[in-house]
């Protein structure tokens, strides 16, 4: 029996090889991978002996060799096949250990160039493993080294591999080399400027008990490339499996976070904040958040931008909550929360990051793909647009403050804002000023339990889209609304504006939408 080494991966090759040849087999081997080996103290062919033909063009050519693929692809059943063989002296090779040249890592590094790309393109590698894998009926092919376990117990109970383990090898490696040639066509597509193609590739991380729906399956698959305010990188610390609906929930609210700097904690429900705020620490957040709808947060899911230490614990632990998630846990706190034995506790990776991401819908028979809404104007005082100018710094800072929190609630959006926090968020209605009215009689509500006229506290409002018409300024206005910033752009936005001076509104227009469906 003969094994071809080579591996540009080679965590465990060593042993693997070395267990091999202790039952007996024949190593075959290439460059580096040959060098390794023989470094141990295996003996071992050099591919040229095989081939009878030297490493060519910087060892580009090598394996590509009818000794080679002769050897792998010629058929034991087939008399012909043998005699053929025979004839050419070719000897068959009953296992393929390789994987390829680090093509991914190559094009991830921010110093690379095309000609670095090029040459990390493997082209033997991907062959020997197509080849074996084609004959998988005899050929055991190998192209990652968390089998090589397996392979090794199964020599030695059977004298080779099992046919089941063949064949599962051989979809594996025809997945690697898949995976592969994407990646290649990707970069190479993305330099030529071409884009009528999508390639997608993401790995199964969990199946889920349920979908939407408890009768709708569901899987969640990962991308290989990790990024920050991920749930598919976050490690869970406590708690039951995620349900599908979590994810989507608590994917929408690791979006809020990332738009803040100074301490922050949002309550989300059904993918709508429910209450946020930035306070003085993370207590100091979680409690103006969840001070701003008592009732909403119940079974919610609560992110923070600050580690989670003793005292939030003992602050969150009274209410039944579903997720809470942050970028990390004191000892303390987990001794808290985790006596809650249902409740999921996620650290997640929130680190900033460049820019965005794709982001891809499904729909019937297709997908649709846009950039991820990253960027966030910062409100500034220049982007009034009535004669009534921001009254204050504290004015301003809760004007972007409602900007960013509305650029994530479902259109037609509308948040209220004081002192850094929500006081009513107003979602997805057919129309603004049915949002406006949830939104303000919400804030409304909240200030006359503790004994406050909303008239009174002035009041900002942020709007995710622009006004077509002045009555939502006008119902504004009705519960004293002193400021209000929207994106702007209605062909009548001179409407509002002319109503927003007559009310002594303060309005700034962004001159950025962000409408969420």
């Amino acid at each position: 029996m003969r094994a071809l080494f080579s591996v540009s991966d080679k965590t465990g090759v060593v042993e693997f090889a070395s267990q091999l040849v202790e039952l007996g087999w024949e190593i075959i081997a290439t460059g580096g991978t040959m060098k390794l080996l023989q470094t141990a103290g295996l003996d071992v062919i050099n591919i040229s002996e095989v081939t009878g033909f030297p490493e060519i063009c910087d060892g580009r050519v090598k394996t590509l060799h009818p000794k080679v693929h002769g050897g792998l692809l010629g058929r034991r059943d087939l008399d012909s096949h043998i005699a053929q063989l025979k004839e050419n002296g070719i000897e068959f090779i009953d296992m393929v250990c390789v994987n390829l040249y680090p093509f991914r890592q190559t094009i991830a590094r921010p110093d690379v160039t095309m000609e670095d790309a090029i040459e990390n393109i493997d082209i033997g590698g991907p062959s020997m493993l197509r080849s074996a894998a084609k004959n998988w009926s005899a050929v055991t092919v190998v192209c990652n080294p968390d089998n090589y376990d397996k392979i090794i117990s199964e020599i030695r109970e059977f004298g080779n591999t099992t046919r089941e383990t063949r064949l599962r090898l051989s979809a594996e490696a025809y997945t690697h080399t898949a995976e592969y040639d994407m990646m290649i066509a990707a970069y190479m597509r993305k330099a030529a400027g071409l884009n009528e193609k999508l390639f997608l590739e993401y790995d199964l991380k969990q199946s889920l008990r349920y979908g939407e729906n408890p009768h709708q399956t569901a899987k969640f698959y990962a991308s290989p490339d990790p990024v920050p305010y991920s749930l598919a990188t976050a490690i869970q610390l406590n708690g039951k499996e995620l349900s599908y609906n979590n994810i989507q929930d608590a994917n929408a609210a690791l979006n809020i976070v990332r738009e803040f700097d100074a301490p922050f904690c949002v309550g989300l429900k059904h993918m709508n904040p429910c209450g946020a705020a930035i306070g003085t620490d993370v207590a100091d957040a979680w409690k103006k958040a969840y001070e701003a709808d008592k009732v909403s947060i119940f079974g919610g899911i609560v992110a923070v931008n600050r580690e989670v230490d003793k005292e939030t614990a003992e602050l969150m632990k009274p209410v039944f909550l579903e997720i809470i998630m942050a970028p990390d846990f004191t000892q303390e706190a987990l001794e808290v929360l985790c006596t809650k034995k249902n409740l999921r506790l996620l650290k997640v990776d929130m680190s900033k990051e460049d820019g965005g991401h794709s982001q891809y819908v499904s729909m019937n028979g297709g997908i649709l793909v846009q950039e991820q809404d990253i960027d966030t104007k910062t409100v500034t005082s220049d982007m009034c647009v009535t004669e009534v100018k921001p009254c204050s710094d504290a004015q301003l800072t809760d004007l972007d403050f409602a900007w960013r929190i509305v650029k994530h609630v479902k259109s037609n959006a509308i948040v209220v804002v004081k002192d850094g926090a929500t006081l009513g968020v107003g979602a997805g209605q057919m129309n603004r000023v049915g949002s406006a009215r949830i939104a303000l009689e919400q804030a409304a509500t909240a200030l006359a339990e503790e004994g406050k006229d909303i008239r009174k506290e002035g009041l900002v409002l942020g709007s995710d889209g622009f006004f077509p018409f002045d009555d939502t300024v006008t119902l504004a206005a009705e519960y004293g609304v002193k400021a209000i910033v929207q994106p702007g752009g209605s062909v009548r936005d001179e409407d509002s504006v002319k109503k927003a001076n007559e009310c002594g509104i303060t309005m700034l227009c962004t001159g950025m939408r962000h409408f969420k469906h």
